[in-house]
């Protein structure tokens, strides 16, 4: 029920649920490449034109991610001329198409089932599609949420996004082990040159046809997401830049109430009376902190993690081809994700980057020692557990809250923009860099970014204000004050 007094929480909660889908697209379509990316190696193997190999591989697996830092990039364009809700639309496009697209890359151009360079580039092309889409949906949700949502809960509800992220992680290792059924990942042999090969042995089917299902399987969530997309407005400080105030004022007034909707909107035109302030207006730091926030939620090293889950697990010693084990460890890190969401706006933003760095050190220190003395089994597994966890309650949702939080009303979408586009830059590098350097030493790779969740906590503990409690509109004078 709509209560001018106290506005409807019912329509608030709506509106979010329609905006987390495409956080749940993210995480669906980043994670996808982790059941897929076996099969797809192998496929690209029985190329006869080329020789494929493990910095391909990299690159393949991690195409969709130069996409994002596209769609990352472009968000904030996006943003201001088309609105926050249609630039969601033009992603939920980008995601459909990607999936028909990455599922039959031969369409229209190659013969059905023959490897070669061409439908490799044609498959990458497809991927980075998607990529854009997502970061548009990386960047676009948490500030539609964002400015959406009343200052007392913003913080929970930017973090259900992070929490629809996950739990597509999650329906995507689900939906991957369903395809996979009683198929197993093919077997990949190595010469002595360290030129690759695919095992007569292995299962085809997993070759041929089962990573295309696993990627075909995003088109449903996708097409979803761009039929609710219609069902929501646009947020009320994106019509306030565009001089519709009455909107604006209609919808404050269903999520808060007549009399809050007043005083909202007297701040939001506070703040927005020039429509487009210079980027450094607030000062260098605003931004700096925003850019390093993203490159350390990348740079700890969880993409690595969870792109390559099932083959990290299956290293490590776990049975059935990694995939149950990836499973539970999405399972994990849905009911982690939950921690930040119910404490986020209860104990601040800086606690759980902080503690969240300290565990996820040390989760990698552990796993880099259990390479070092070759221990295999239960032990490795939790550890890469634990690391993922505390990822999971700390820097996966609190950096896109900060992020959506932190800057002034007048250069948000410039600066989120930014702060996004080297968020997927890092994780390109990371992700690419991955398949590579945990062949050369798996505990290098984990001391590598052990070290860097280390660093991550000092950043956060001397530089990053908390923003708990602070309205959108109070991040103006936060920031003029530290100029």
């Amino acid at each position: 029920m709509n209560n001018t007094d106290q506005g409807s929480k019912l329509y608030l909660y709506t509106i979010t649920c329609v905006a987390v889908l495409g956080g749940l697209l993210f995480g669906y379509d980043t994670a996808v490449i982790s059941g897929a990316e076996k099969g797809l190696e192998a496929f690209f193997l029985t190329a006869s034109d080329f020789q494929y190999n493990k910095i391909m591989h990299g690159i393949t697996s991690s195409s969709a991610l130069i996409g994002c830092v596209i769609g990352g990039a472009l968000s904030g364009v996006f943003a201001s001329r088309l609105g926050r809700r249609n630039s969601l639309r033009l992603a939920a496009l980008l995601f459909f198409l990607s999936a028909l697209g990455s599922f039959r890359p031969e369409t229209l151009f190659f013969e059905y089932g023959e490897a070669n360079m061409n439908l490799l580039v044609m498959f990458n092309i497809y991927r980075v599609i998607g990529g854009i889409g997502v970061g548009l949906a990386s960047a676009i949700c948490p500030m539609y949420i964002a400015e959406i949502a009343p200052s007392n809960i913003r913080g929970t509800l930017v973090s259900c996004n992070q929490f629809a992220i996950i739990f597509g992680m999650l329906v995507v290792y689900f939906v991957n082990f369903m395809i996979m059924g009683g198929h197993e990942n093919p077997i990949i042999l190595r010469n002595d040159v360290g030129v690759m090969s695919v095992s007569t042995e292995s299962d085809w089917w997993m070759v041929m046809e089962g990573w295309r299902y696993m990627f075909l399987s995003e088109a449903i969530p996708a097409a979803c997401f761009g039929f609710l997309l219609f069902l929501v407005p646009k947020t009320p400080r994106y019509l306030v830049l565009v001089q519709q105030d009455e909107k604006a004022f209609s919808i404050l007034e269903k999520i808060n109430g007549r009399e809050k909707a007043k005083e909202i909107l007297a701040e939001i035109k506070a703040t927005s009376t020039q429509k487009t302030e210079k980027l450094f207006s607030y000062g260098v730091a605003v931004i700096v902190i925003g850019i390093l926030l993203s490159v350390f939620q990348q740079a700890i090293g969880i993409n690595a993690v969870l792109y390559y889950a099932p083959r990290i697990f299956e290293n490590a010693g776990a049975e059935g081809g990694g995939m149950m084990q990836t499973v539970i460890m999405g399972i994990v890190n849905i009911l982690f994700t939950l921690i930040a969401i119910f404490t986020v706006d209860r104990f601040g933003r800086k606690p759980l980057l902080i503690i969240g760095s300290i565990g996820m050190a040390f989760g990698a220190f552990a796993v880099a020692w259990c390479d070092k003395f070759a221990i295999m089994g239960l032990f490795p597994v939790l550890s890469i557990i634990v690391y993922a966890a505390f990822f999971m309650m700390s820097w996966g949702p609190i950096c896109w809250v900060l992020i959506a939080e932190i800057f002034p009303n007048t250069i948000r979408g410039k600066a989120v923009a930014i702060a996004v586009a080297f968020q997927w830059i890092f994780n390109y590098i990371v992700s690419s860099t991955f398949p590579p350097m945990y062949d050369f030493s798996p505990m290098f790779a984990y001391s590598l970014y052990g070290i860097i969740c280390v660093v991550a906590a000092i950043f956060v503990w001397r530089w990053v204000p908390e923003t708990k409690g602070k309205t959108l509109e109070d991040m103006s004078q936060l920031w003029k004050s530290r100029k």
